[in-house]
């Protein structure tokens, strides 16, 4: 509830330094503060200050929120963290005073109040107590594409904001795995971010901006930047049409429209004195250049093709037509007119969890090949580097994932498919062969490299109770009908063996494994064990040991895997699960 009487509180985006990016409505609200109150860094001047200086009313209070660390050191118990959690109450009550004394405040905020902005963290105070509105301002990225002149993404596009601060190899995966992307916090970050960028494949095409709309505003390819003079007003941006393989469409909607805008004679030059784009058009064709990042394109006739000097991309499309891959390539080097061998296709399974579990020989297959195919969450898990291309697709389209990688390697490419713990068990080596029982595949050999599978992994952190004859069974219905399970379950019940139930629930299937316990308990006894593995090999990783009886259907779910004893299986004192090797 709101506090009758008290001043309003804003949050006001003032753009990313050109004070004519403020918007109305932000230089309304400022010209008429009773406060304004401001962030500013460790011995420095306040940016947003700066931007919105000649709104400021001679009569408003100003209120300096000085941060007492930004990127050094501190004796704080609490370190960085608590120094800041203090700092943001400290602001908090600042601002209280005002707002209960009946004063509007508006807090300025570079670029846009909730994009990365320090005001957010007051908004979450306030606005449970107080009239408060946030006000968006033009962010620093939309300034940096602008200064570029460049499409940051087009049509269907996906676009990735990251920080510059998350671990290089994560933001190795995830630049791979995007169209478009804006790196934000770079300063000290600089270098592990080249190298992501790099290992992504994307830093040919990488575009670093500084002081975007700002007098000393400079741009130029990440390739060429000094890393020791990164201020933190610096970000990247990785326009969307450096990824994949663009349809004619695409394409030609972009440069048709650009080339519409321009003279009659269809010609159009950009060029700058620092060497990065250069474009000329001539007879309704298009062709761009760049001697900083090895960039070319050429159209003439309607038809397109973009090459790549380095060798790092192309696109082709010729006589308005175009081929539409099951998953986007990112990445893709120049098509070859020599027609290459079949290559032999590898399925490899990563283990249920941490690297560690990862075989030496998965890893080097791994790293010799230039595709990998897989669901996204098992593709997320392979180290990205450069030339490394990743197909990622959906859960449910294992035989269409399959051929997309056996059409790969049909035409020479290099290729692994993944799947998580052991391909062989429930993974896609059983879809790979499926797939290329084709005769169109006939010429591509098919290997699969073992892994370590999640029912070893449960067993060993439960102690041995798989020691003795076991069966294994997915409850899932997506490929089989449940009556078949049903006898399947009925039939390892009689039989007396250990059985490590797969996939026993989803969102949309809960009632399964009621249904699995229940008719397990016509069979077995309430007392038999029971071991419920979830998230076995991460930090999430919880192991329960309890009986058939016992066992909470309720609470299991996909990242479950069940062990049922027979009734040989114990438990010591010590609380390892076993069962013998012999039968009585």
């Amino acid at each position: 509830m709101h506090t009758y009487g008290a001043g309003r509180f804003f949050a006001v985006g003032v753009g990313p330094g050109d004070p004519d990016l403020i918007t109305r409505k932000a230089a309304r609200l400022i010209e008429n503060a009773d406060v304004v109150a401001f962030h500013a860094g460790v011995g420095k001047q306040s940016n947003a200050r700066r931007i919105a200086a000649d709104l400021i009313p001679a009569s408003a209070v100003e209120e300096e929120l000085r941060y007492p660390v930004t990127t050094g050191t501190t004796d704080h118990p609490a370190g960085y963290v608590g120094a800041l959690a203090d700092f943001y109450e400290d602001c908090t009550a600042r601002v209280v005073r005002h707002l209960e004394a009946g004063r509007d405040v508006v807090l300025l905020a570079e670029g846009d109040p909730l994009f990365y902005g320090s005001s957010m963290y007051l908004h979450d105070r306030l606005k449970e107590r107080f009239a408060s509105e946030v006000v968006p301002g033009v962010p620093a990225f939309a300034a940096a594409t602008s200064a570029l002149a460049t499409p940051l993404v087009r049509q269907q596009d996906v676009l990735t904001v990251l920080s510059g601060t998350l671990p290089e190899s994560e933001l190795a995966r995830r630049l791979a795995d995007t169209d478009a992307a804006v790196i934000m916090k770079l300063g000290r970050t600089f270098p592990a971010v080249r190298s992501a960028l790099a290992q992504a494949g994307r830093l040919d095409n990488a575009m670093y901006v500084e002081r975007a709309s700002m007098p000393a505003e400079r741009w130029l390819p990440v390739a060429e930047v000094d890393p020791t003079t990164v201020p933190y007003f610096s970000l990247i941006v990785v326009p969307g049409d450096s990824a994949g393989q663009p349809t004619s469409e695409r394409l030609r909607l972009g440069f048709e429209a650009r080339s519409a805008r321009t003279s009659t004679s269809g010609g159009l030059a950009r060029t700058s004195t620092s060497g990065e784009l250069a474009r000329t058009s001539t007879s309704g064709g298009l062709a761009r250049t760049s001697t900083s990042d090895g960039l070319a394109r050429t159209s003439t006739s309607g038809e397109l093709a973009r090459t790549s000097t380095s060798g790092e991309l192309a696109r082709t499309s010729t006589s308005g037509g175009e081929s539409a891959p099951l998953v986007e390539v990112r990445g893709a080097p120049a098509p070859s007119l020599e027609t290459k061998a079949p290559a032999q296709l590898l399925v490899v399974g990563l283990g249920p969890g941490p690297d560690r579990w990862l075989t030496p020989e998965v890893a080097e297959a791994l790293a010799e090949v230039d595709h990998v195919v897989g669901y996204a969450p098992y593709l997320n898990r392979v180290p990205q580097r450069a030339g490394l291309q990743r197909h990622a697709s959906g859960n449910t389209v294992e035989v269409d994932r399959a051929r997309f990688a056996l059409d790969l390697a049909l035409a020479g490419e290099r290729v692994a498919v993944v799947s998580g713990g052991d391909a062989g068990v429930f993974g896609m080596a059983s879809a790979v062969h499926e797939a290329a029982s084709d005769e169109k595949y006939a010429a591509v050999p098919v290997r699969v490299l073992p892994g370590v599978s999640a029912i070893q992994a449960v067993a060993a952190r439960a102690g041995a109770p798989i020691g003795a004859d076991f069966a294994v069974l997915s409850l899932s219905d997506r490929l089989k009908p449940w009556p078949v399970i049903e006898r399947r379950l009925r039939a390892v019940a009689e039989a007396d063996l250990v059985l490590g139930i797969y996939n026993p629930a989803s969102r949309s299937r809960r009632d399964q494994v009621v249904a699995a316990q229940k008719l397990l308990l016509e069979h077995r006894s309430p007392d038999t064990v029971v071991v419920v593995g979830r998230d076995v090999g991460r930090e999430e990783e919880s192991l329960e040991v309890t009986t058939l009886a016992e066992l909470d259907a309720g609470s299991i779910d996909m990242k479950c895997l069940l062990l049922v004893g027979s009734s040989t299986t114990r438990v010591t004192a010590g609380g390892a699960v076993w069962t013998p090797r012999w039968v009585e």
